[in-house]
């Protein structure tokens, strides 16, 4: 509530459980992003309180998120998670599967593709972090060049509390930055 009465009202949460809640306690006009890996059987906890779902990784979560919203009339903004970094454990699409869906986006009527997310490599090399968001930015280039059409292929969510001033010299529009503001979680 300190950051919302400073005037903040964009806020992310990485977890189905307290996006409801806190969606459901805080006030109406907060805009909720969805930062967090997101199961299947979670969506009827993030979906209806979601302005932007940063994380969609999977095909299947897309197609998931298409028929949720179909069944109740609404559009669902998303951003598609692209894996670069060298961790075999990262989620997300390889930039050939982003094509793919891009080209057949109308399979997707409940869906707005609104952008890319990524993360760099965990790594506290610099010259890394650098190199994978360049590689994430210059590919998100390449599809706004590609598809001029989609007017609200707009967002890169790159960028966290360690990295996030990296993240700002590949303009991105979105960093996340719950850390360095709120602090560790103790949970």
């Amino acid at each position: 509530m300190e950051a919302y009465a400073a005037g903040q009202r964009v806020f992310g949460e990485n977890r189905p459980q307290e996006l409801q809640q806190k969606a459901q306690a805080l006030p109406a006009d907060i805009e909720w992003h969805f930062l967090g890996h997101l199961q299947t059987n979670k969506l009827k906890m993030v979906l209806p309180y979601a302005s932007l779902v940063e994380s969609v990784d999977t095909l299947h979560l897309l197609e998931e998120i298409n028929r949720w919203g179909k069944e109740h009339d609404k559009v669902i903004p998303v951003l598609l998670e692209l894996h670069i970094g060298a961790e075999k454990t990262k989620q997300g699409f390889a930039e050939e599967e982003v094509l793919d869906l891009l080209f057949r986006a109308e399979d997707f009527r409940f869906i707005r593709f609104c952008g890319l997310m990524g993360m760099a490599s965990h790594t506290d090399d610099v010259a890394t972090v650098d190199a994978d968001f360049a590689r994430i930015a210059d590919f998100f280039a390449y599809l706004r060049d590609l598809f001029p059409e989609r007017e609200d292929f707009r967002e890169l969510s790159i960028g966290m509390s360690g990295d996030w001033r990296i993240a700002l010299g590949h303009d991105a529009t979105i960093v996340r930055i719950g850390t360095a503001i709120f602090g560790e979680r103790n949970y």
